[in-house]
């Protein structure tokens, strides 16, 4: 009935505003205040915020990044966040084969957008976005499809004369057991991770928020990606400690040079690798990028991947 651009825009449109509610819900859900109640105010000067300064992105351009009462900085998360939403929005509108497909992207986006940033400023994974979003995960396996092995295990017999709603009920309830496995894959490795980090090290490595989304994350995406996402996120968690280490490096090595001499690589690492037992690297960050990429492009990556030793996908 609408042009593809229009239908397109709306998306995007719907992604600003989400993205909006995105941000009240980064600041106010670790706090543990309500997403709902006050209306949003300046957290400097704790003056309320116009109808006409909560525009997406607009507001935070024209006001210039700062509170229109106080002219106190505010951080360019609010518009980054907007519009990372809305793009997301619009890119699962573009990539759906279905209504369905499109509504889960965006509420997939949404949830793992928030939980990233959340994440990245608080170390904190709130039940509040990973509990619901599982429970959502798992609703919408059975009207849009997981991809798994439940369809090859149970496969439909599609010489009897199903009607269509038969072949969508045979078709779900195998969509959901591919849901529930990948929940259970990603919520158990991450589990079973922290319970040998815990008996190694005799300190908590992993904490519950991350089992949480890697559930959520399982149900969405399915045992495949599910696995997809274990390994790239380790990899980039991984790269990024790595970093952290080597900057940590250079600072005392800077430091312990002066008087020191050419004993003070030695000393410098050995600073660098105590410090870092005291660094928390938020892996959740690494967990929510790596399942957005896979909900839009992990299939065609696996494949990629298998094609470079002739492996068929």
């Amino acid at each position: 009935m609408y042009p593809d651009w229009l239908v397109g825009a709306g998306f995007f449109c719907f992604g600003l505003i989400f993205g909006s509610f995105l941000n009240v819900c980064v600041y106010r859900l670790p706090r543990g205040l309500s997403v709902v109640r006050p209306r949003s105010a300046c957290p400097s000067c704790a003056a309320p915020i116009a109808a006409i300064d909560n525009i997406p992105v607009v507001s935070w351009l024209v006001l210039r990044g700062r509170c229109r009462h106080c002219h106190t900085r505010i951080t360019p998360r609010y518009a980054i966040v907007e519009l990372l939403c809305g793009a997301l929005f619009l890119l699962s509108f573009l990539q759906a084969g279905s209504t369905a497909d499109a509504v889960k992207g965006c509420v997939l986006s949404f949830l793992f957008l928030g939980l990233l940033f959340t994440d990245a400023e608080t170390h904190l994974l709130p039940d509040a976005m990973t509990l619901p979003g599982l429970a959502a995960a798992l609703v919408f396996s059975y009207i849009s499809q997981v991809p798994g092995p439940a369809y090859r295990v149970f496969p439909l017999d599609y010489g009897r004369a199903y009607s269509a709603l038969q072949l969508d009920m045979q078709l779900g309830w195998r969509s959901l057991l591919n849901a529930a496995l990948g929940a259970a894959i990603g919520a158990g490795t991450l589990y079973g991770v922290g319970l040998v980090y815990l008996a190694l090290r005799k300190v908590e490595g992993m904490g519950l928020g991350d089992v949480k989304l890697m559930a959520m994350a399982g149900a969405f995406l399915g045992p495949s990606l599910t696995i997809f996402v274990l390994c790239t996120a380790s990899l980039a968690g991984g790269a990024y400690g790595m970093l952290v280490l080597l900057g940590v490096f250079r600072r005392r090595l800077l430091r312990y040079r002066r008087w020191m001499g050419a004993r003070a690589a030695p000393r410098a690492w050995r600073a660098a690798l105590t410090a870092m037992r005291c660094i928390e690297i938020p892996f959740g960050v690494f967990l929510c990028a790596m399942s957005i990429v896979a909900w839009f492009y992990g299939e065609s990556l696996i494949r990629s991947y298998l094609g470079m030793f002739l492996i068929p996908a």
